[in-house]
């Protein structure tokens, strides 16, 4: 009998959550840590400014030869559209 792994049932493997559990950390030891939130609203608020305002626009990312996500996708559409 062959071994039994999940990713048979899935279609995927056990690296797939590596991407999102590595922006949490970012997340938590960048942002969340340092504050007190009064409100759950306040909390939503500052997570989404955090996003939007600094983790896609401007952070760095290795994996993508240090641009940015915003930066990374223009590039690649525009590469996309010369082909």
């Amino acid at each position: 009998m062959a071994p039994f792994h999940t990713e048979n049932l899935t279609g995927s493997n056990c690296h797939d959550n590596a991407v999102a559990e590595s922006f949490f950390q970012l997340l938590k030891r960048e942002r969340i840590r340092r504050k007190t939130y009064g409100t759950r609203e306040e909390a939503r608020q500052d997570v989404f400014d955090y996003i939007e305002m600094f983790y896609n626009p401007k952070r760095r990312h290795s994996f993508s030869n240090d641009l940015s996500p915003v930066e990374y996708e223009k590039q690649y559409f525009k590469r996309l559209a010369s082909v």
